[in-house]
C-alpha cells in the first residue's frame, strides 16, 4: 500500500466533479419538496437525462447541446410524474418508484446502439493565470463550466426561496396547500413547475455523468446516484447551502474510495465500493434533524 501515491490537491478537484451531478439532482429535488411534492424518480429521471445528453452530443458534435437534451429529457419525464400525482392524484411514493423503474428501461432502450461510442467533453474553463495558481488553481480554477453553474445554481435557488415572491408561493404551497389555495394561489400549477425544474436539473445531473465524468454511454450508469440526491436533501434539512456539503461530502467519499483502492490498500474492493452510500447513511443518521415541509407527499384536491 502506497498512499503517498494519493495528491491531495487532485483528489480535491476530482471530488468536485464527482459532486456535481449529485448536486444538480438534488437542487432540483430541493424544490419539489419545497413545493410539497415526494418524487422518488430522480435516478429514472437521471438515467434517462444521461441517455438524451448522450444522444444529442454524439449526434451534433457538441456537449453544450447534449446538455439540452439532458434537460429535457428529465424535464419531459417529469411532466409524466405530475400528471400523474397531480391531475390523477395518483400515490406519490408509488409513481415516483414507478418512474425510476420506467426510467431504467427507457434508458437502456434508447442506448443500445451506443455502447462503446465516445461522446465529445467539456473542456476546462481557461481562467489564465488564476488556473496555474498552486493547490487553489487546479481545486478552483481549473474546472468545467458544469460545475460553476452547479454552485451558481445552488446560490439562485436559495435567493429566489429566500427573496422571491414565486419563492415565498411556494414555499406556503409546501407548508400548507389548502391555506394557500384558499389565498388563491394556484398550488397545481406551482408544483408542476416545481416538478418540471427537479426534472431537469436531475436530467443535468445524468448529462454530466454520461458527458462529463464518464464520457461514454453504459446502461445503469448512474448507479444510485438518484437515490443518494435524494438523502442528501434530508441531510440539507431543505436548506440549499447544505445540499454543497452534503454533495461534496458524498463526492470526497467516492473519490477517496477509488484512490484507496489504487494505492493498493488491503480492504475488498466491495468494502471501498460500499463506503459512500454507507457514509450517506451514517449522516443522515446524525445530522438529518431539519423539519420537512408540512404537506410534503400530500395530494391536493381543490373543493372549492
Amino acid at each position: 500500500m502506497d498512499l503517498s501515491a494519493i495528491n491531495p490537491v487532485v483528489l480535491v478537484a476530482s471530488l468536485m466533479v464527482a459532486a456535481t451531478p449529485i448536486l444538480l439532482a438534488a437542487v432540483g429535488e430541493l424544490v419539489v419538496e419545497r413545493a410539497g411534492v415526494l418524487n422518488l424518480g430522480v435516478e429514472g429521471m437521471m438515467i434517462t437525462g444521461a441517455v438524451c445528453g448522450f444522444i444529442v452530443a454524439v449526434t451534433t458534435g457538441s456537449p453544450l447541446l447534449g446538455f439540452v437534451g439532458a434537460a429535457l429529457g428529465g424535464a419531459l419525464l417529469s411532466v409524466l410524474f405530475g400528471v400523474l400525482t397531480q391531475f390523477l392524484l395518483s400515490n406519490q411514493v408509488a409513481t415516483g418508484l414507478a418512474l425510476t423503474l420506467f426510467g431504467l428501461g427507457l434508458s437502456a432502450l434508447l442506448g443500445q446502439g451506443y455502447v462503446g461510442v465516445k461522446s465529445p467533453t467539456l473542456s476546462p474553463v481557461d481562467l489564465g493565470p488564476l488556473s496555474d495558481l498552486p493547490v487553489v488553481g487546479p481545486i478552483l480554477f481549473a474546472q468545467d463550466i458544469i460545475v460553476y453553474a452547479s454552485l451558481l445554481l445552488v446560490a439562485g435557488v436559495w435567493a429566489f426561496l429566500k427573496f422571491s415572491r414565486f419563492g415565498l408561493i411556494l414555499r406556503a404551497v409546501g407548508e400548507n396547500h389548502d391555506a394557500a389555495h384558499a389565498l388563491g394561489y394556484h398550488v397545481i400549477r406551482v408544483r408542476m413547475l416545481a416538478i418540471m425544474f427537479g426534472g431537469a436539473c436531475a436530467g443535468l445531473g445524468g448529462g454530466y455523468l454520461s458527458l462529463v465524468r464518464v464520457p461514454q454511454w453504459t446502461e445503469g450508469m448512474t448507479a444510485g446516484a438518484g437515490w443518494i440526491a435524494l438523502a442528501i436533501v434530508v441531510f440539507a434539512s431543505w436548506r440549499p447551502w447544505r445540499l454543497v456539503l452534503g454533495a461534496y461530502l458524498f463526492g470526497g467519499v467516492a473519490v477517496l474510495q477509488l484512490n484507496l483502492q489504487a494505492a493498493g490498500i488491503k480492504v475488498p474492493v466491495e468494502i471501498l465500493s460500499m463506503s459512500p452510500y454507507l457514509a450517506t447513511i451514517l449522516v443522515l443518521v446524525i445530522i438529518s434533524v431539519g423539519r420537512a415541509p408540512g404537506s410534503l407527499g400530500k395530494p391536493f384536491h381543490a373543493s372549492g
